[in-house]
């Protein structure tokens, strides 16, 4: 990060908007309802998507350079484990409090600490592994309650589908973000952004024989909307890096549980339960210290770099 770009309120104030758009567009999801195919709700947040970022792109001179890649492999491949997260997210969001979903997908960065240390091989310590550990029991205290359902015989309980859904795209989600950080050493961040909008478009667009139905226009105003906001806050996220660490704004991604809770209670009069409120506690704790211990561990190693002879 450039010196003269370092501006941590301003990067902060782009994260806390890019988690409310972000909010925003689930908002729009499950207003649209349950009768709508996951695929082709994952086809309008993509496509549509694709148009603020390409205006972005333009204005800052980077279209044509975005489209240049010397892994389109890697491009597709994340694009098609980001697609099956998001339709997995989609179908949880439409079956469960928002706030909930919000909630279980907070597994995801506990998730990816345990894959970056399978695949990527980093070299993950007891404080991690056990805020990862208490942070996993935390999102199992939260699915607990819709998961006994499938053991009631109830196994076509469309919540505890939701909840199995989510986990799932947070798995998922964890292997996307490894894709990611391969990708993020050899190609520009825009590159990155345009070709998951543009794969994942292509992709969804596989499941058209798989229940698509004409759309109304207050439903389809809703997904054109999602779609928007899904750009918007993808280009606010990533600008914010620019600004801060991300061990400085990564903590406000849990404001999202927040706007969840008061948007769920406003719009679809959804009101969390104890048992919700104690997991996603535990939650946001085990990844509010794990964020500080990377942080804590980036400074140790500056600092070691920075006492090294130039024999090593």
């Amino acid at each position: 990060m450039d010196a003269e770009h370092i501006n941590p309120m301003k990067g902060i104030l782009l994260k806390v908007l890019s988690v409310l758009v972000f909010v925003c567009m689930s908002t729009f999801i499950k207003a649209a309802g349950t009768e709508i195919a996951t695929g082709q709700i994952t086809f309008y947040r993509s496509a549509f998507a694709m148009v603020p970022i390409l205006l972005y792109l333009a204005l800052k001179g980077h279209l044509r350079t975005a489209f240049q890649t010397s892994d389109i492999f890697g491009h597709l491949t994340r694009g098609f484990i980001g697609i099956l997260a998001m339709s997995c997210g989609f179908y949880g969001l439409v079956h469960l409090p928002l706030p909930e979903a919000i909630a279980i997908g907070y597994a995801m960065p506990l998730l990816a600490v345990v894959f970056a240390a399978i695949f990527l091989k980093e070299t993950v310590r007891l404080y991690r592994w056990s805020a990862v550990l208490v942070g996993l029991i935390g999102v199992m205290i939260i699915t607990w309650p819709r998961l006994t359902l499938l053991t009631d015989g109830d196994a076509g309980s469309d919540e505890a589908l939701g909840a199995l859904a989510v986990l799932l795209s947070a798995a998922l989600g964890a292997v996307a973000m490894v894709l990611v950080r391969n990708l993020v050493q050899k190609e520009r961040t825009h590159t990155i952004v345009l070709y998951f909008s543009l794969s994942a478009s292509c992709f969804s667009l596989l499941t058209l024989p798989f229940g698509w139905e004409p759309l109304p226009w207050s439903t389809f105003a809703l997904l054109m909307a999602a779609g928007f906001c899904g750009g918007i806050a993808q280009i606010l996220l990533t600008q914010s890096y620019r600004y801060a660490d991300m061990s400085t704004i990564a903590p406000f991604e849990y404001t999202s549980i927040l706007l969840g809770m008061g948007i769920g209670y406003v719009l679809f009069d959804e009101v969390p339960t104890g048992v919700m409120l104690i997991g996603t506690t535990i939650v946001v704790g085990a990844g509010i210290f794990i964020i500080f211990r990377e942080h804590r561990l980036g400074l140790e190693r500056k600092g070691a770099r920075k006492h090294v002879t130039p024999q090593g």
